[in-house]
């Protein structure tokens, strides 16, 4: 068996383990710190929306361009007077794209891009999206996200109980809101591919949430019959239990989603791969992450909170502190005191593997200790 895998069973059954409840208060000020540095940027930059959720224009020119990017870029500002995103596409051709713009503007600035790249009108390709389908698919998105959240609190609620819905839902805002911020902050368009990511991290987040989740059910089944192990513990437990499938799963996940994003989008230069991929990265990464260090710590958090769960530590640490001092009592040394109150003619006490039962003694001084 592999290191990883040996790791993996001693976490499993509690021989090895780190104590992530129990430092809860560390993970939530992290998490809380991130996310108002998630929330700043956000406030300050804002998100970089797409023509596809503001309306605009986008023109294809020819492949093997010899103008650069940033060259095009001011040939198009120039044009239109609106910012614009020039993306370098595999093939050698560019995609530009200028938000805000109508129909008869579309013309003219395609017009002015042709004689500035010293090209015929004829070979750009031009693509007009309405404002109003652009609004339609922004309000389609957020009908779909809260449709999803509305879903995964109703079915955490009946399958486990609305404490875990409810950690997992603070959970996976806290992953959306860390996303968008990361968004905002790196300034990559938001695109319909945007919103797709997004939805997929959510799924995945919630699938390493619910793992959690069902391992700590399973393991608190009649958790007030025993007095071994407090709520918190058990939970601490079922992370460490899955803490290297969890490990695992998100290295796996991250690997051709980092290759996407660094060497299809860095390398290759495939920009528009950047919307979705940043997001699946920044998501799945953020995902692990809040499963192992929130949602499950805020379970146990809120669980303490009953009176059951009370009483149970309660009995747990009083039998603690009983057997500790019981165990002290036992170790005591022994002292003078105890000596003097013993009689001058009392026979000496031998310890350790000298003490023979009294039936050993039969024949001594004889050479062998048998009878004749």
């Amino acid at each position: 068996m592999s290191k990883l895998g040996t790791l993996g069973a001693r976490l499993h059954h509690g021989e090895v383990g780190y104590d992530f409840v129990k430092n809860r208060k560390i993970w939530y000020g992290v998490s809380i710190l991130i996310t108002i540095t998630a929330i700043l940027g956000l406030a300050v930059r804002g998100l970089h929306m797409g023509i596809e959720f503001q309306g605009g224009a986008a023109f294809t020119t020819p492949k093997n361009m010899s103008v650069s990017v940033a060259q095009a870029e001011e040939y198009a500002e120039d044009a239109s007077g609106h910012d614009a995103i020039v993306q370098q596409l595999g093939d050698g051709s560019m995609r530009i794209q200028i938000a805000g713009i109508d129909t008869s503007t579309s013309d003219k600035i395609k017009d002015t891009l042709a004689e500035d790249l010293k090209l015929d009108g004829e070979q750009i390709n031009a693509e007009l999206v309405g404002p109003s389908w652009g609004e339609q698919i922004a309000n389609k998105a957020w009908q779909g996200l809260g449709i999803f959240l509305i879903l995964v609190v109703i079915y955490l609620a009946i399958a486990f109980e609305w404490r875990m819905a409810l950690a997992a839902f603070v959970a996976l805002i806290h992953d959306i809101t860390i996303t968008v911020g990361i968004y905002a902050l790196v300034g990559f368009e938001v695109t319909p591919g945007t919103v797709i990511g997004l939805l997929t991290i959510l799924g995945y987040s919630l699938y390493d949430t619910v793992v959690v989740f069902d391992s700590l059910k399973e393991q608190t089944r009649d958790i007030t019959k025993q007095t071994r192990w407090t709520y918190s513990e058990i939970a601490n437990r079922s992370i460490n239990s899955t803490l290297v499938r969890s490990i695992n799963t998100t290295v796996v996940a991250l690997l051709p989603v980092g290759g996407l994003l660094f060497i299809g989008g860095g390398v290759l230069g495939a920009g528009m791969l950047n919307d979705i991929s940043l997001s699946l990265f920044v998501g799945l990464a953020a995902g692990a992450y809040s499963s192992i260090f929130i949602a499950t710590p805020l379970v146990a958090d809120l669980k303490e909170r009953e009176p059951a769960m009370k009483s149970l530590k309660k009995r747990i640490l009083a039998k603690r502190a009983q057997g500790a001092a019981a165990g002290e009592a036992q170790e005591a040394p022994v002292t003078d005191e105890d000596y003097d109150e013993e009689p001058e003619d009392a026979a000496p006490a031998v310890v350790g593997p000298r003490d023979q039962p009294a039936s050993r003694t039969r024949g001594r001084g004889r050479p062998s200790g048998k009878r004749r």
